[in-house]
């Protein structure tokens, strides 16, 4: 007799009824729109962690319906999901570890980012084993320091490229960045990041290589640093309505809608008398009797614990407070005393606000975080309900 498992037919996810994140993409497709319109050049929707929450096939999709000449992506594996779902468009990932094999990349026709010798061998390996030239994008550490080739390495770095681009084993399409700061209009760092990137690609083009591309500008840059523009711009959570910090894209003239609507039910609905406290520690207590509503999602959903008695929802037509710690599963919202509420009735944790809703924006300056960190980290067990999809994907 085994105790072995049977592999489930069901998800063990929560029913869409109960909670679940609306995803517009017509609203998507208007972002990317409209940042390629103010950009004036091509643009890399990135797709990365799931699109940063909301799907990263659907919105690769709609993506390219909207103009988007290229996707990035921050793995192989999202690369190679991209390809394993049809798309045969221009993708670039990123990010990889140091014993990941990369000639699935290079079989499957992405291109693939790299900052050292090393990388640059095994990109080349990966060509013989592929019987297929890799397609490069050399990336320069401009001051984020964090990924890219740092400036004492960067000639070696152009020199190992150029021999591996003889040898027919690698072409490099592209020199690239990062910008640590352009959310941050006037500091200091970005005008010290263009030189740097100037310098870094003037030496790659003296140890003979002819990149195509120059990319530099995420979201932020591409909306307020126009000479980070260059030949092509990576737009990430402005894609999905997301401010890259407060004030951005209207400083820009853009208009963004965010994409993301997270909803649920009220599950339980009780009233508790003055001096009732609220969930685990006792953090809230009531100075009043009150009606509290439960709403079933928690930070095992991904909603942050730091929102703890500092957030608010939206329920029938204006916002009500979070109250206690937030927990795995649940938390309590007050409805109010004397509000009426059953079970059933909706609530909008955040949305576009069209309604009155906190957006994700205002929860992450509740949790002292970005709205990057408030999508993106919206789990698995939420179902997502694509609303509005193009004619092609119906």
């Amino acid at each position: 007799m085994t105790n072995q498992l049977r592999v489930p037919t069901t998800v063990a996810g929560i029913d869409p009824a109960t909670a679940c994140a609306e995803i517009d993409l017509a609203a998507f497709r208007a972002n990317v729109a409209a940042l390629q319109a103010q950009a004036g050049v091509p643009a890399m929707v990135v797709v990365k962690a799931d699109g940063y929450g909301h799907g990263l096939l659907e919105c690769a999709r709609e993506a390219r319906i909207a103009g988007a000449k290229w996707i990035g992506v921050a793995t192989p594996a999202e690369a190679l999901m991209l390809r394993e779902a049809g798309d045969a468009g221009p993708v670039l990932a990123w990010l990889y570890g140091v014993e990941e094999d990369l000639a699935p990349l290079v079989a499957a026709d992405v291109d693939v980012a790299a900052h050292s010798v090393e990388h640059i061998g095994r990109l080349a390996a990966a060509a013989g084993t592929s019987e297929r030239r890799a397609r490069v994008h050399l990336k320069i550490d401009t001051g984020l320091s964090r990924n890219g080739a740092p400036s004492y390495d960067w000639q070696q770095v152009c020199a190992a490229a150029a021999e591996a681009e003889h040898t027919g084993a690698i072409e490099v399409v592209a020199v690239w960045s990062h910008l640590a700061a352009a959310d941050e209009p006037g500091h200091p760092s970005v005008p010290l990041q263009l030189a740097a990137f100037q310098r870094g690609y003037e030496q790659a083009r003296a140890a003979g290589l002819e990149p195509t591309l120059r990319h530099l500008a995420n979201s932020a840059g591409s909306l307020v640093v126009p000479e980070a523009r260059l030949d092509l711009v990576r737009v990430g959570i402005a894609a999905y309505g997301v401010d890259p910090a407060p004030g951005i894209a209207a400083l820009a003239g853009v208009g963004l809608r965010p994409v993301m609507r997270l909803r649920s039910q009220l599950v339980n609905v009780k009233q508790i008398p003055a001096g009732a406290s609220v969930s685990y520690g006792w953090t809230w207590t009531a100075d009043v009797a009150t009606t509290v509503g439960l709403v079933p999602l928690g930070y095992g959903d991904g909603i942050p614990r730091h929102a703890s008695n500092k957030a608010w929802v939206g329920w029938s037509g204006r916002r009500v407070p979070v109250r206690g710690r937030i927990c795995m599963d649940q938390f309590v919202i007050e409805l109010g005393a004397g509000a009426v509420a059953e079970p059933g009735e909706e609530v909008t944790l955040f949305g576009p606000g069209d309604a009155g809703e906190p957006t994700a924006a205002e929860w992450a300056a509740w949790c002292d975080t970005i709205g990057y960190e408030i999508v993106t980290r919206i789990g698995a067990r939420v179902p997502r309900r694509y609303l509005h999809a193009s004619a092609e994907h119906i």
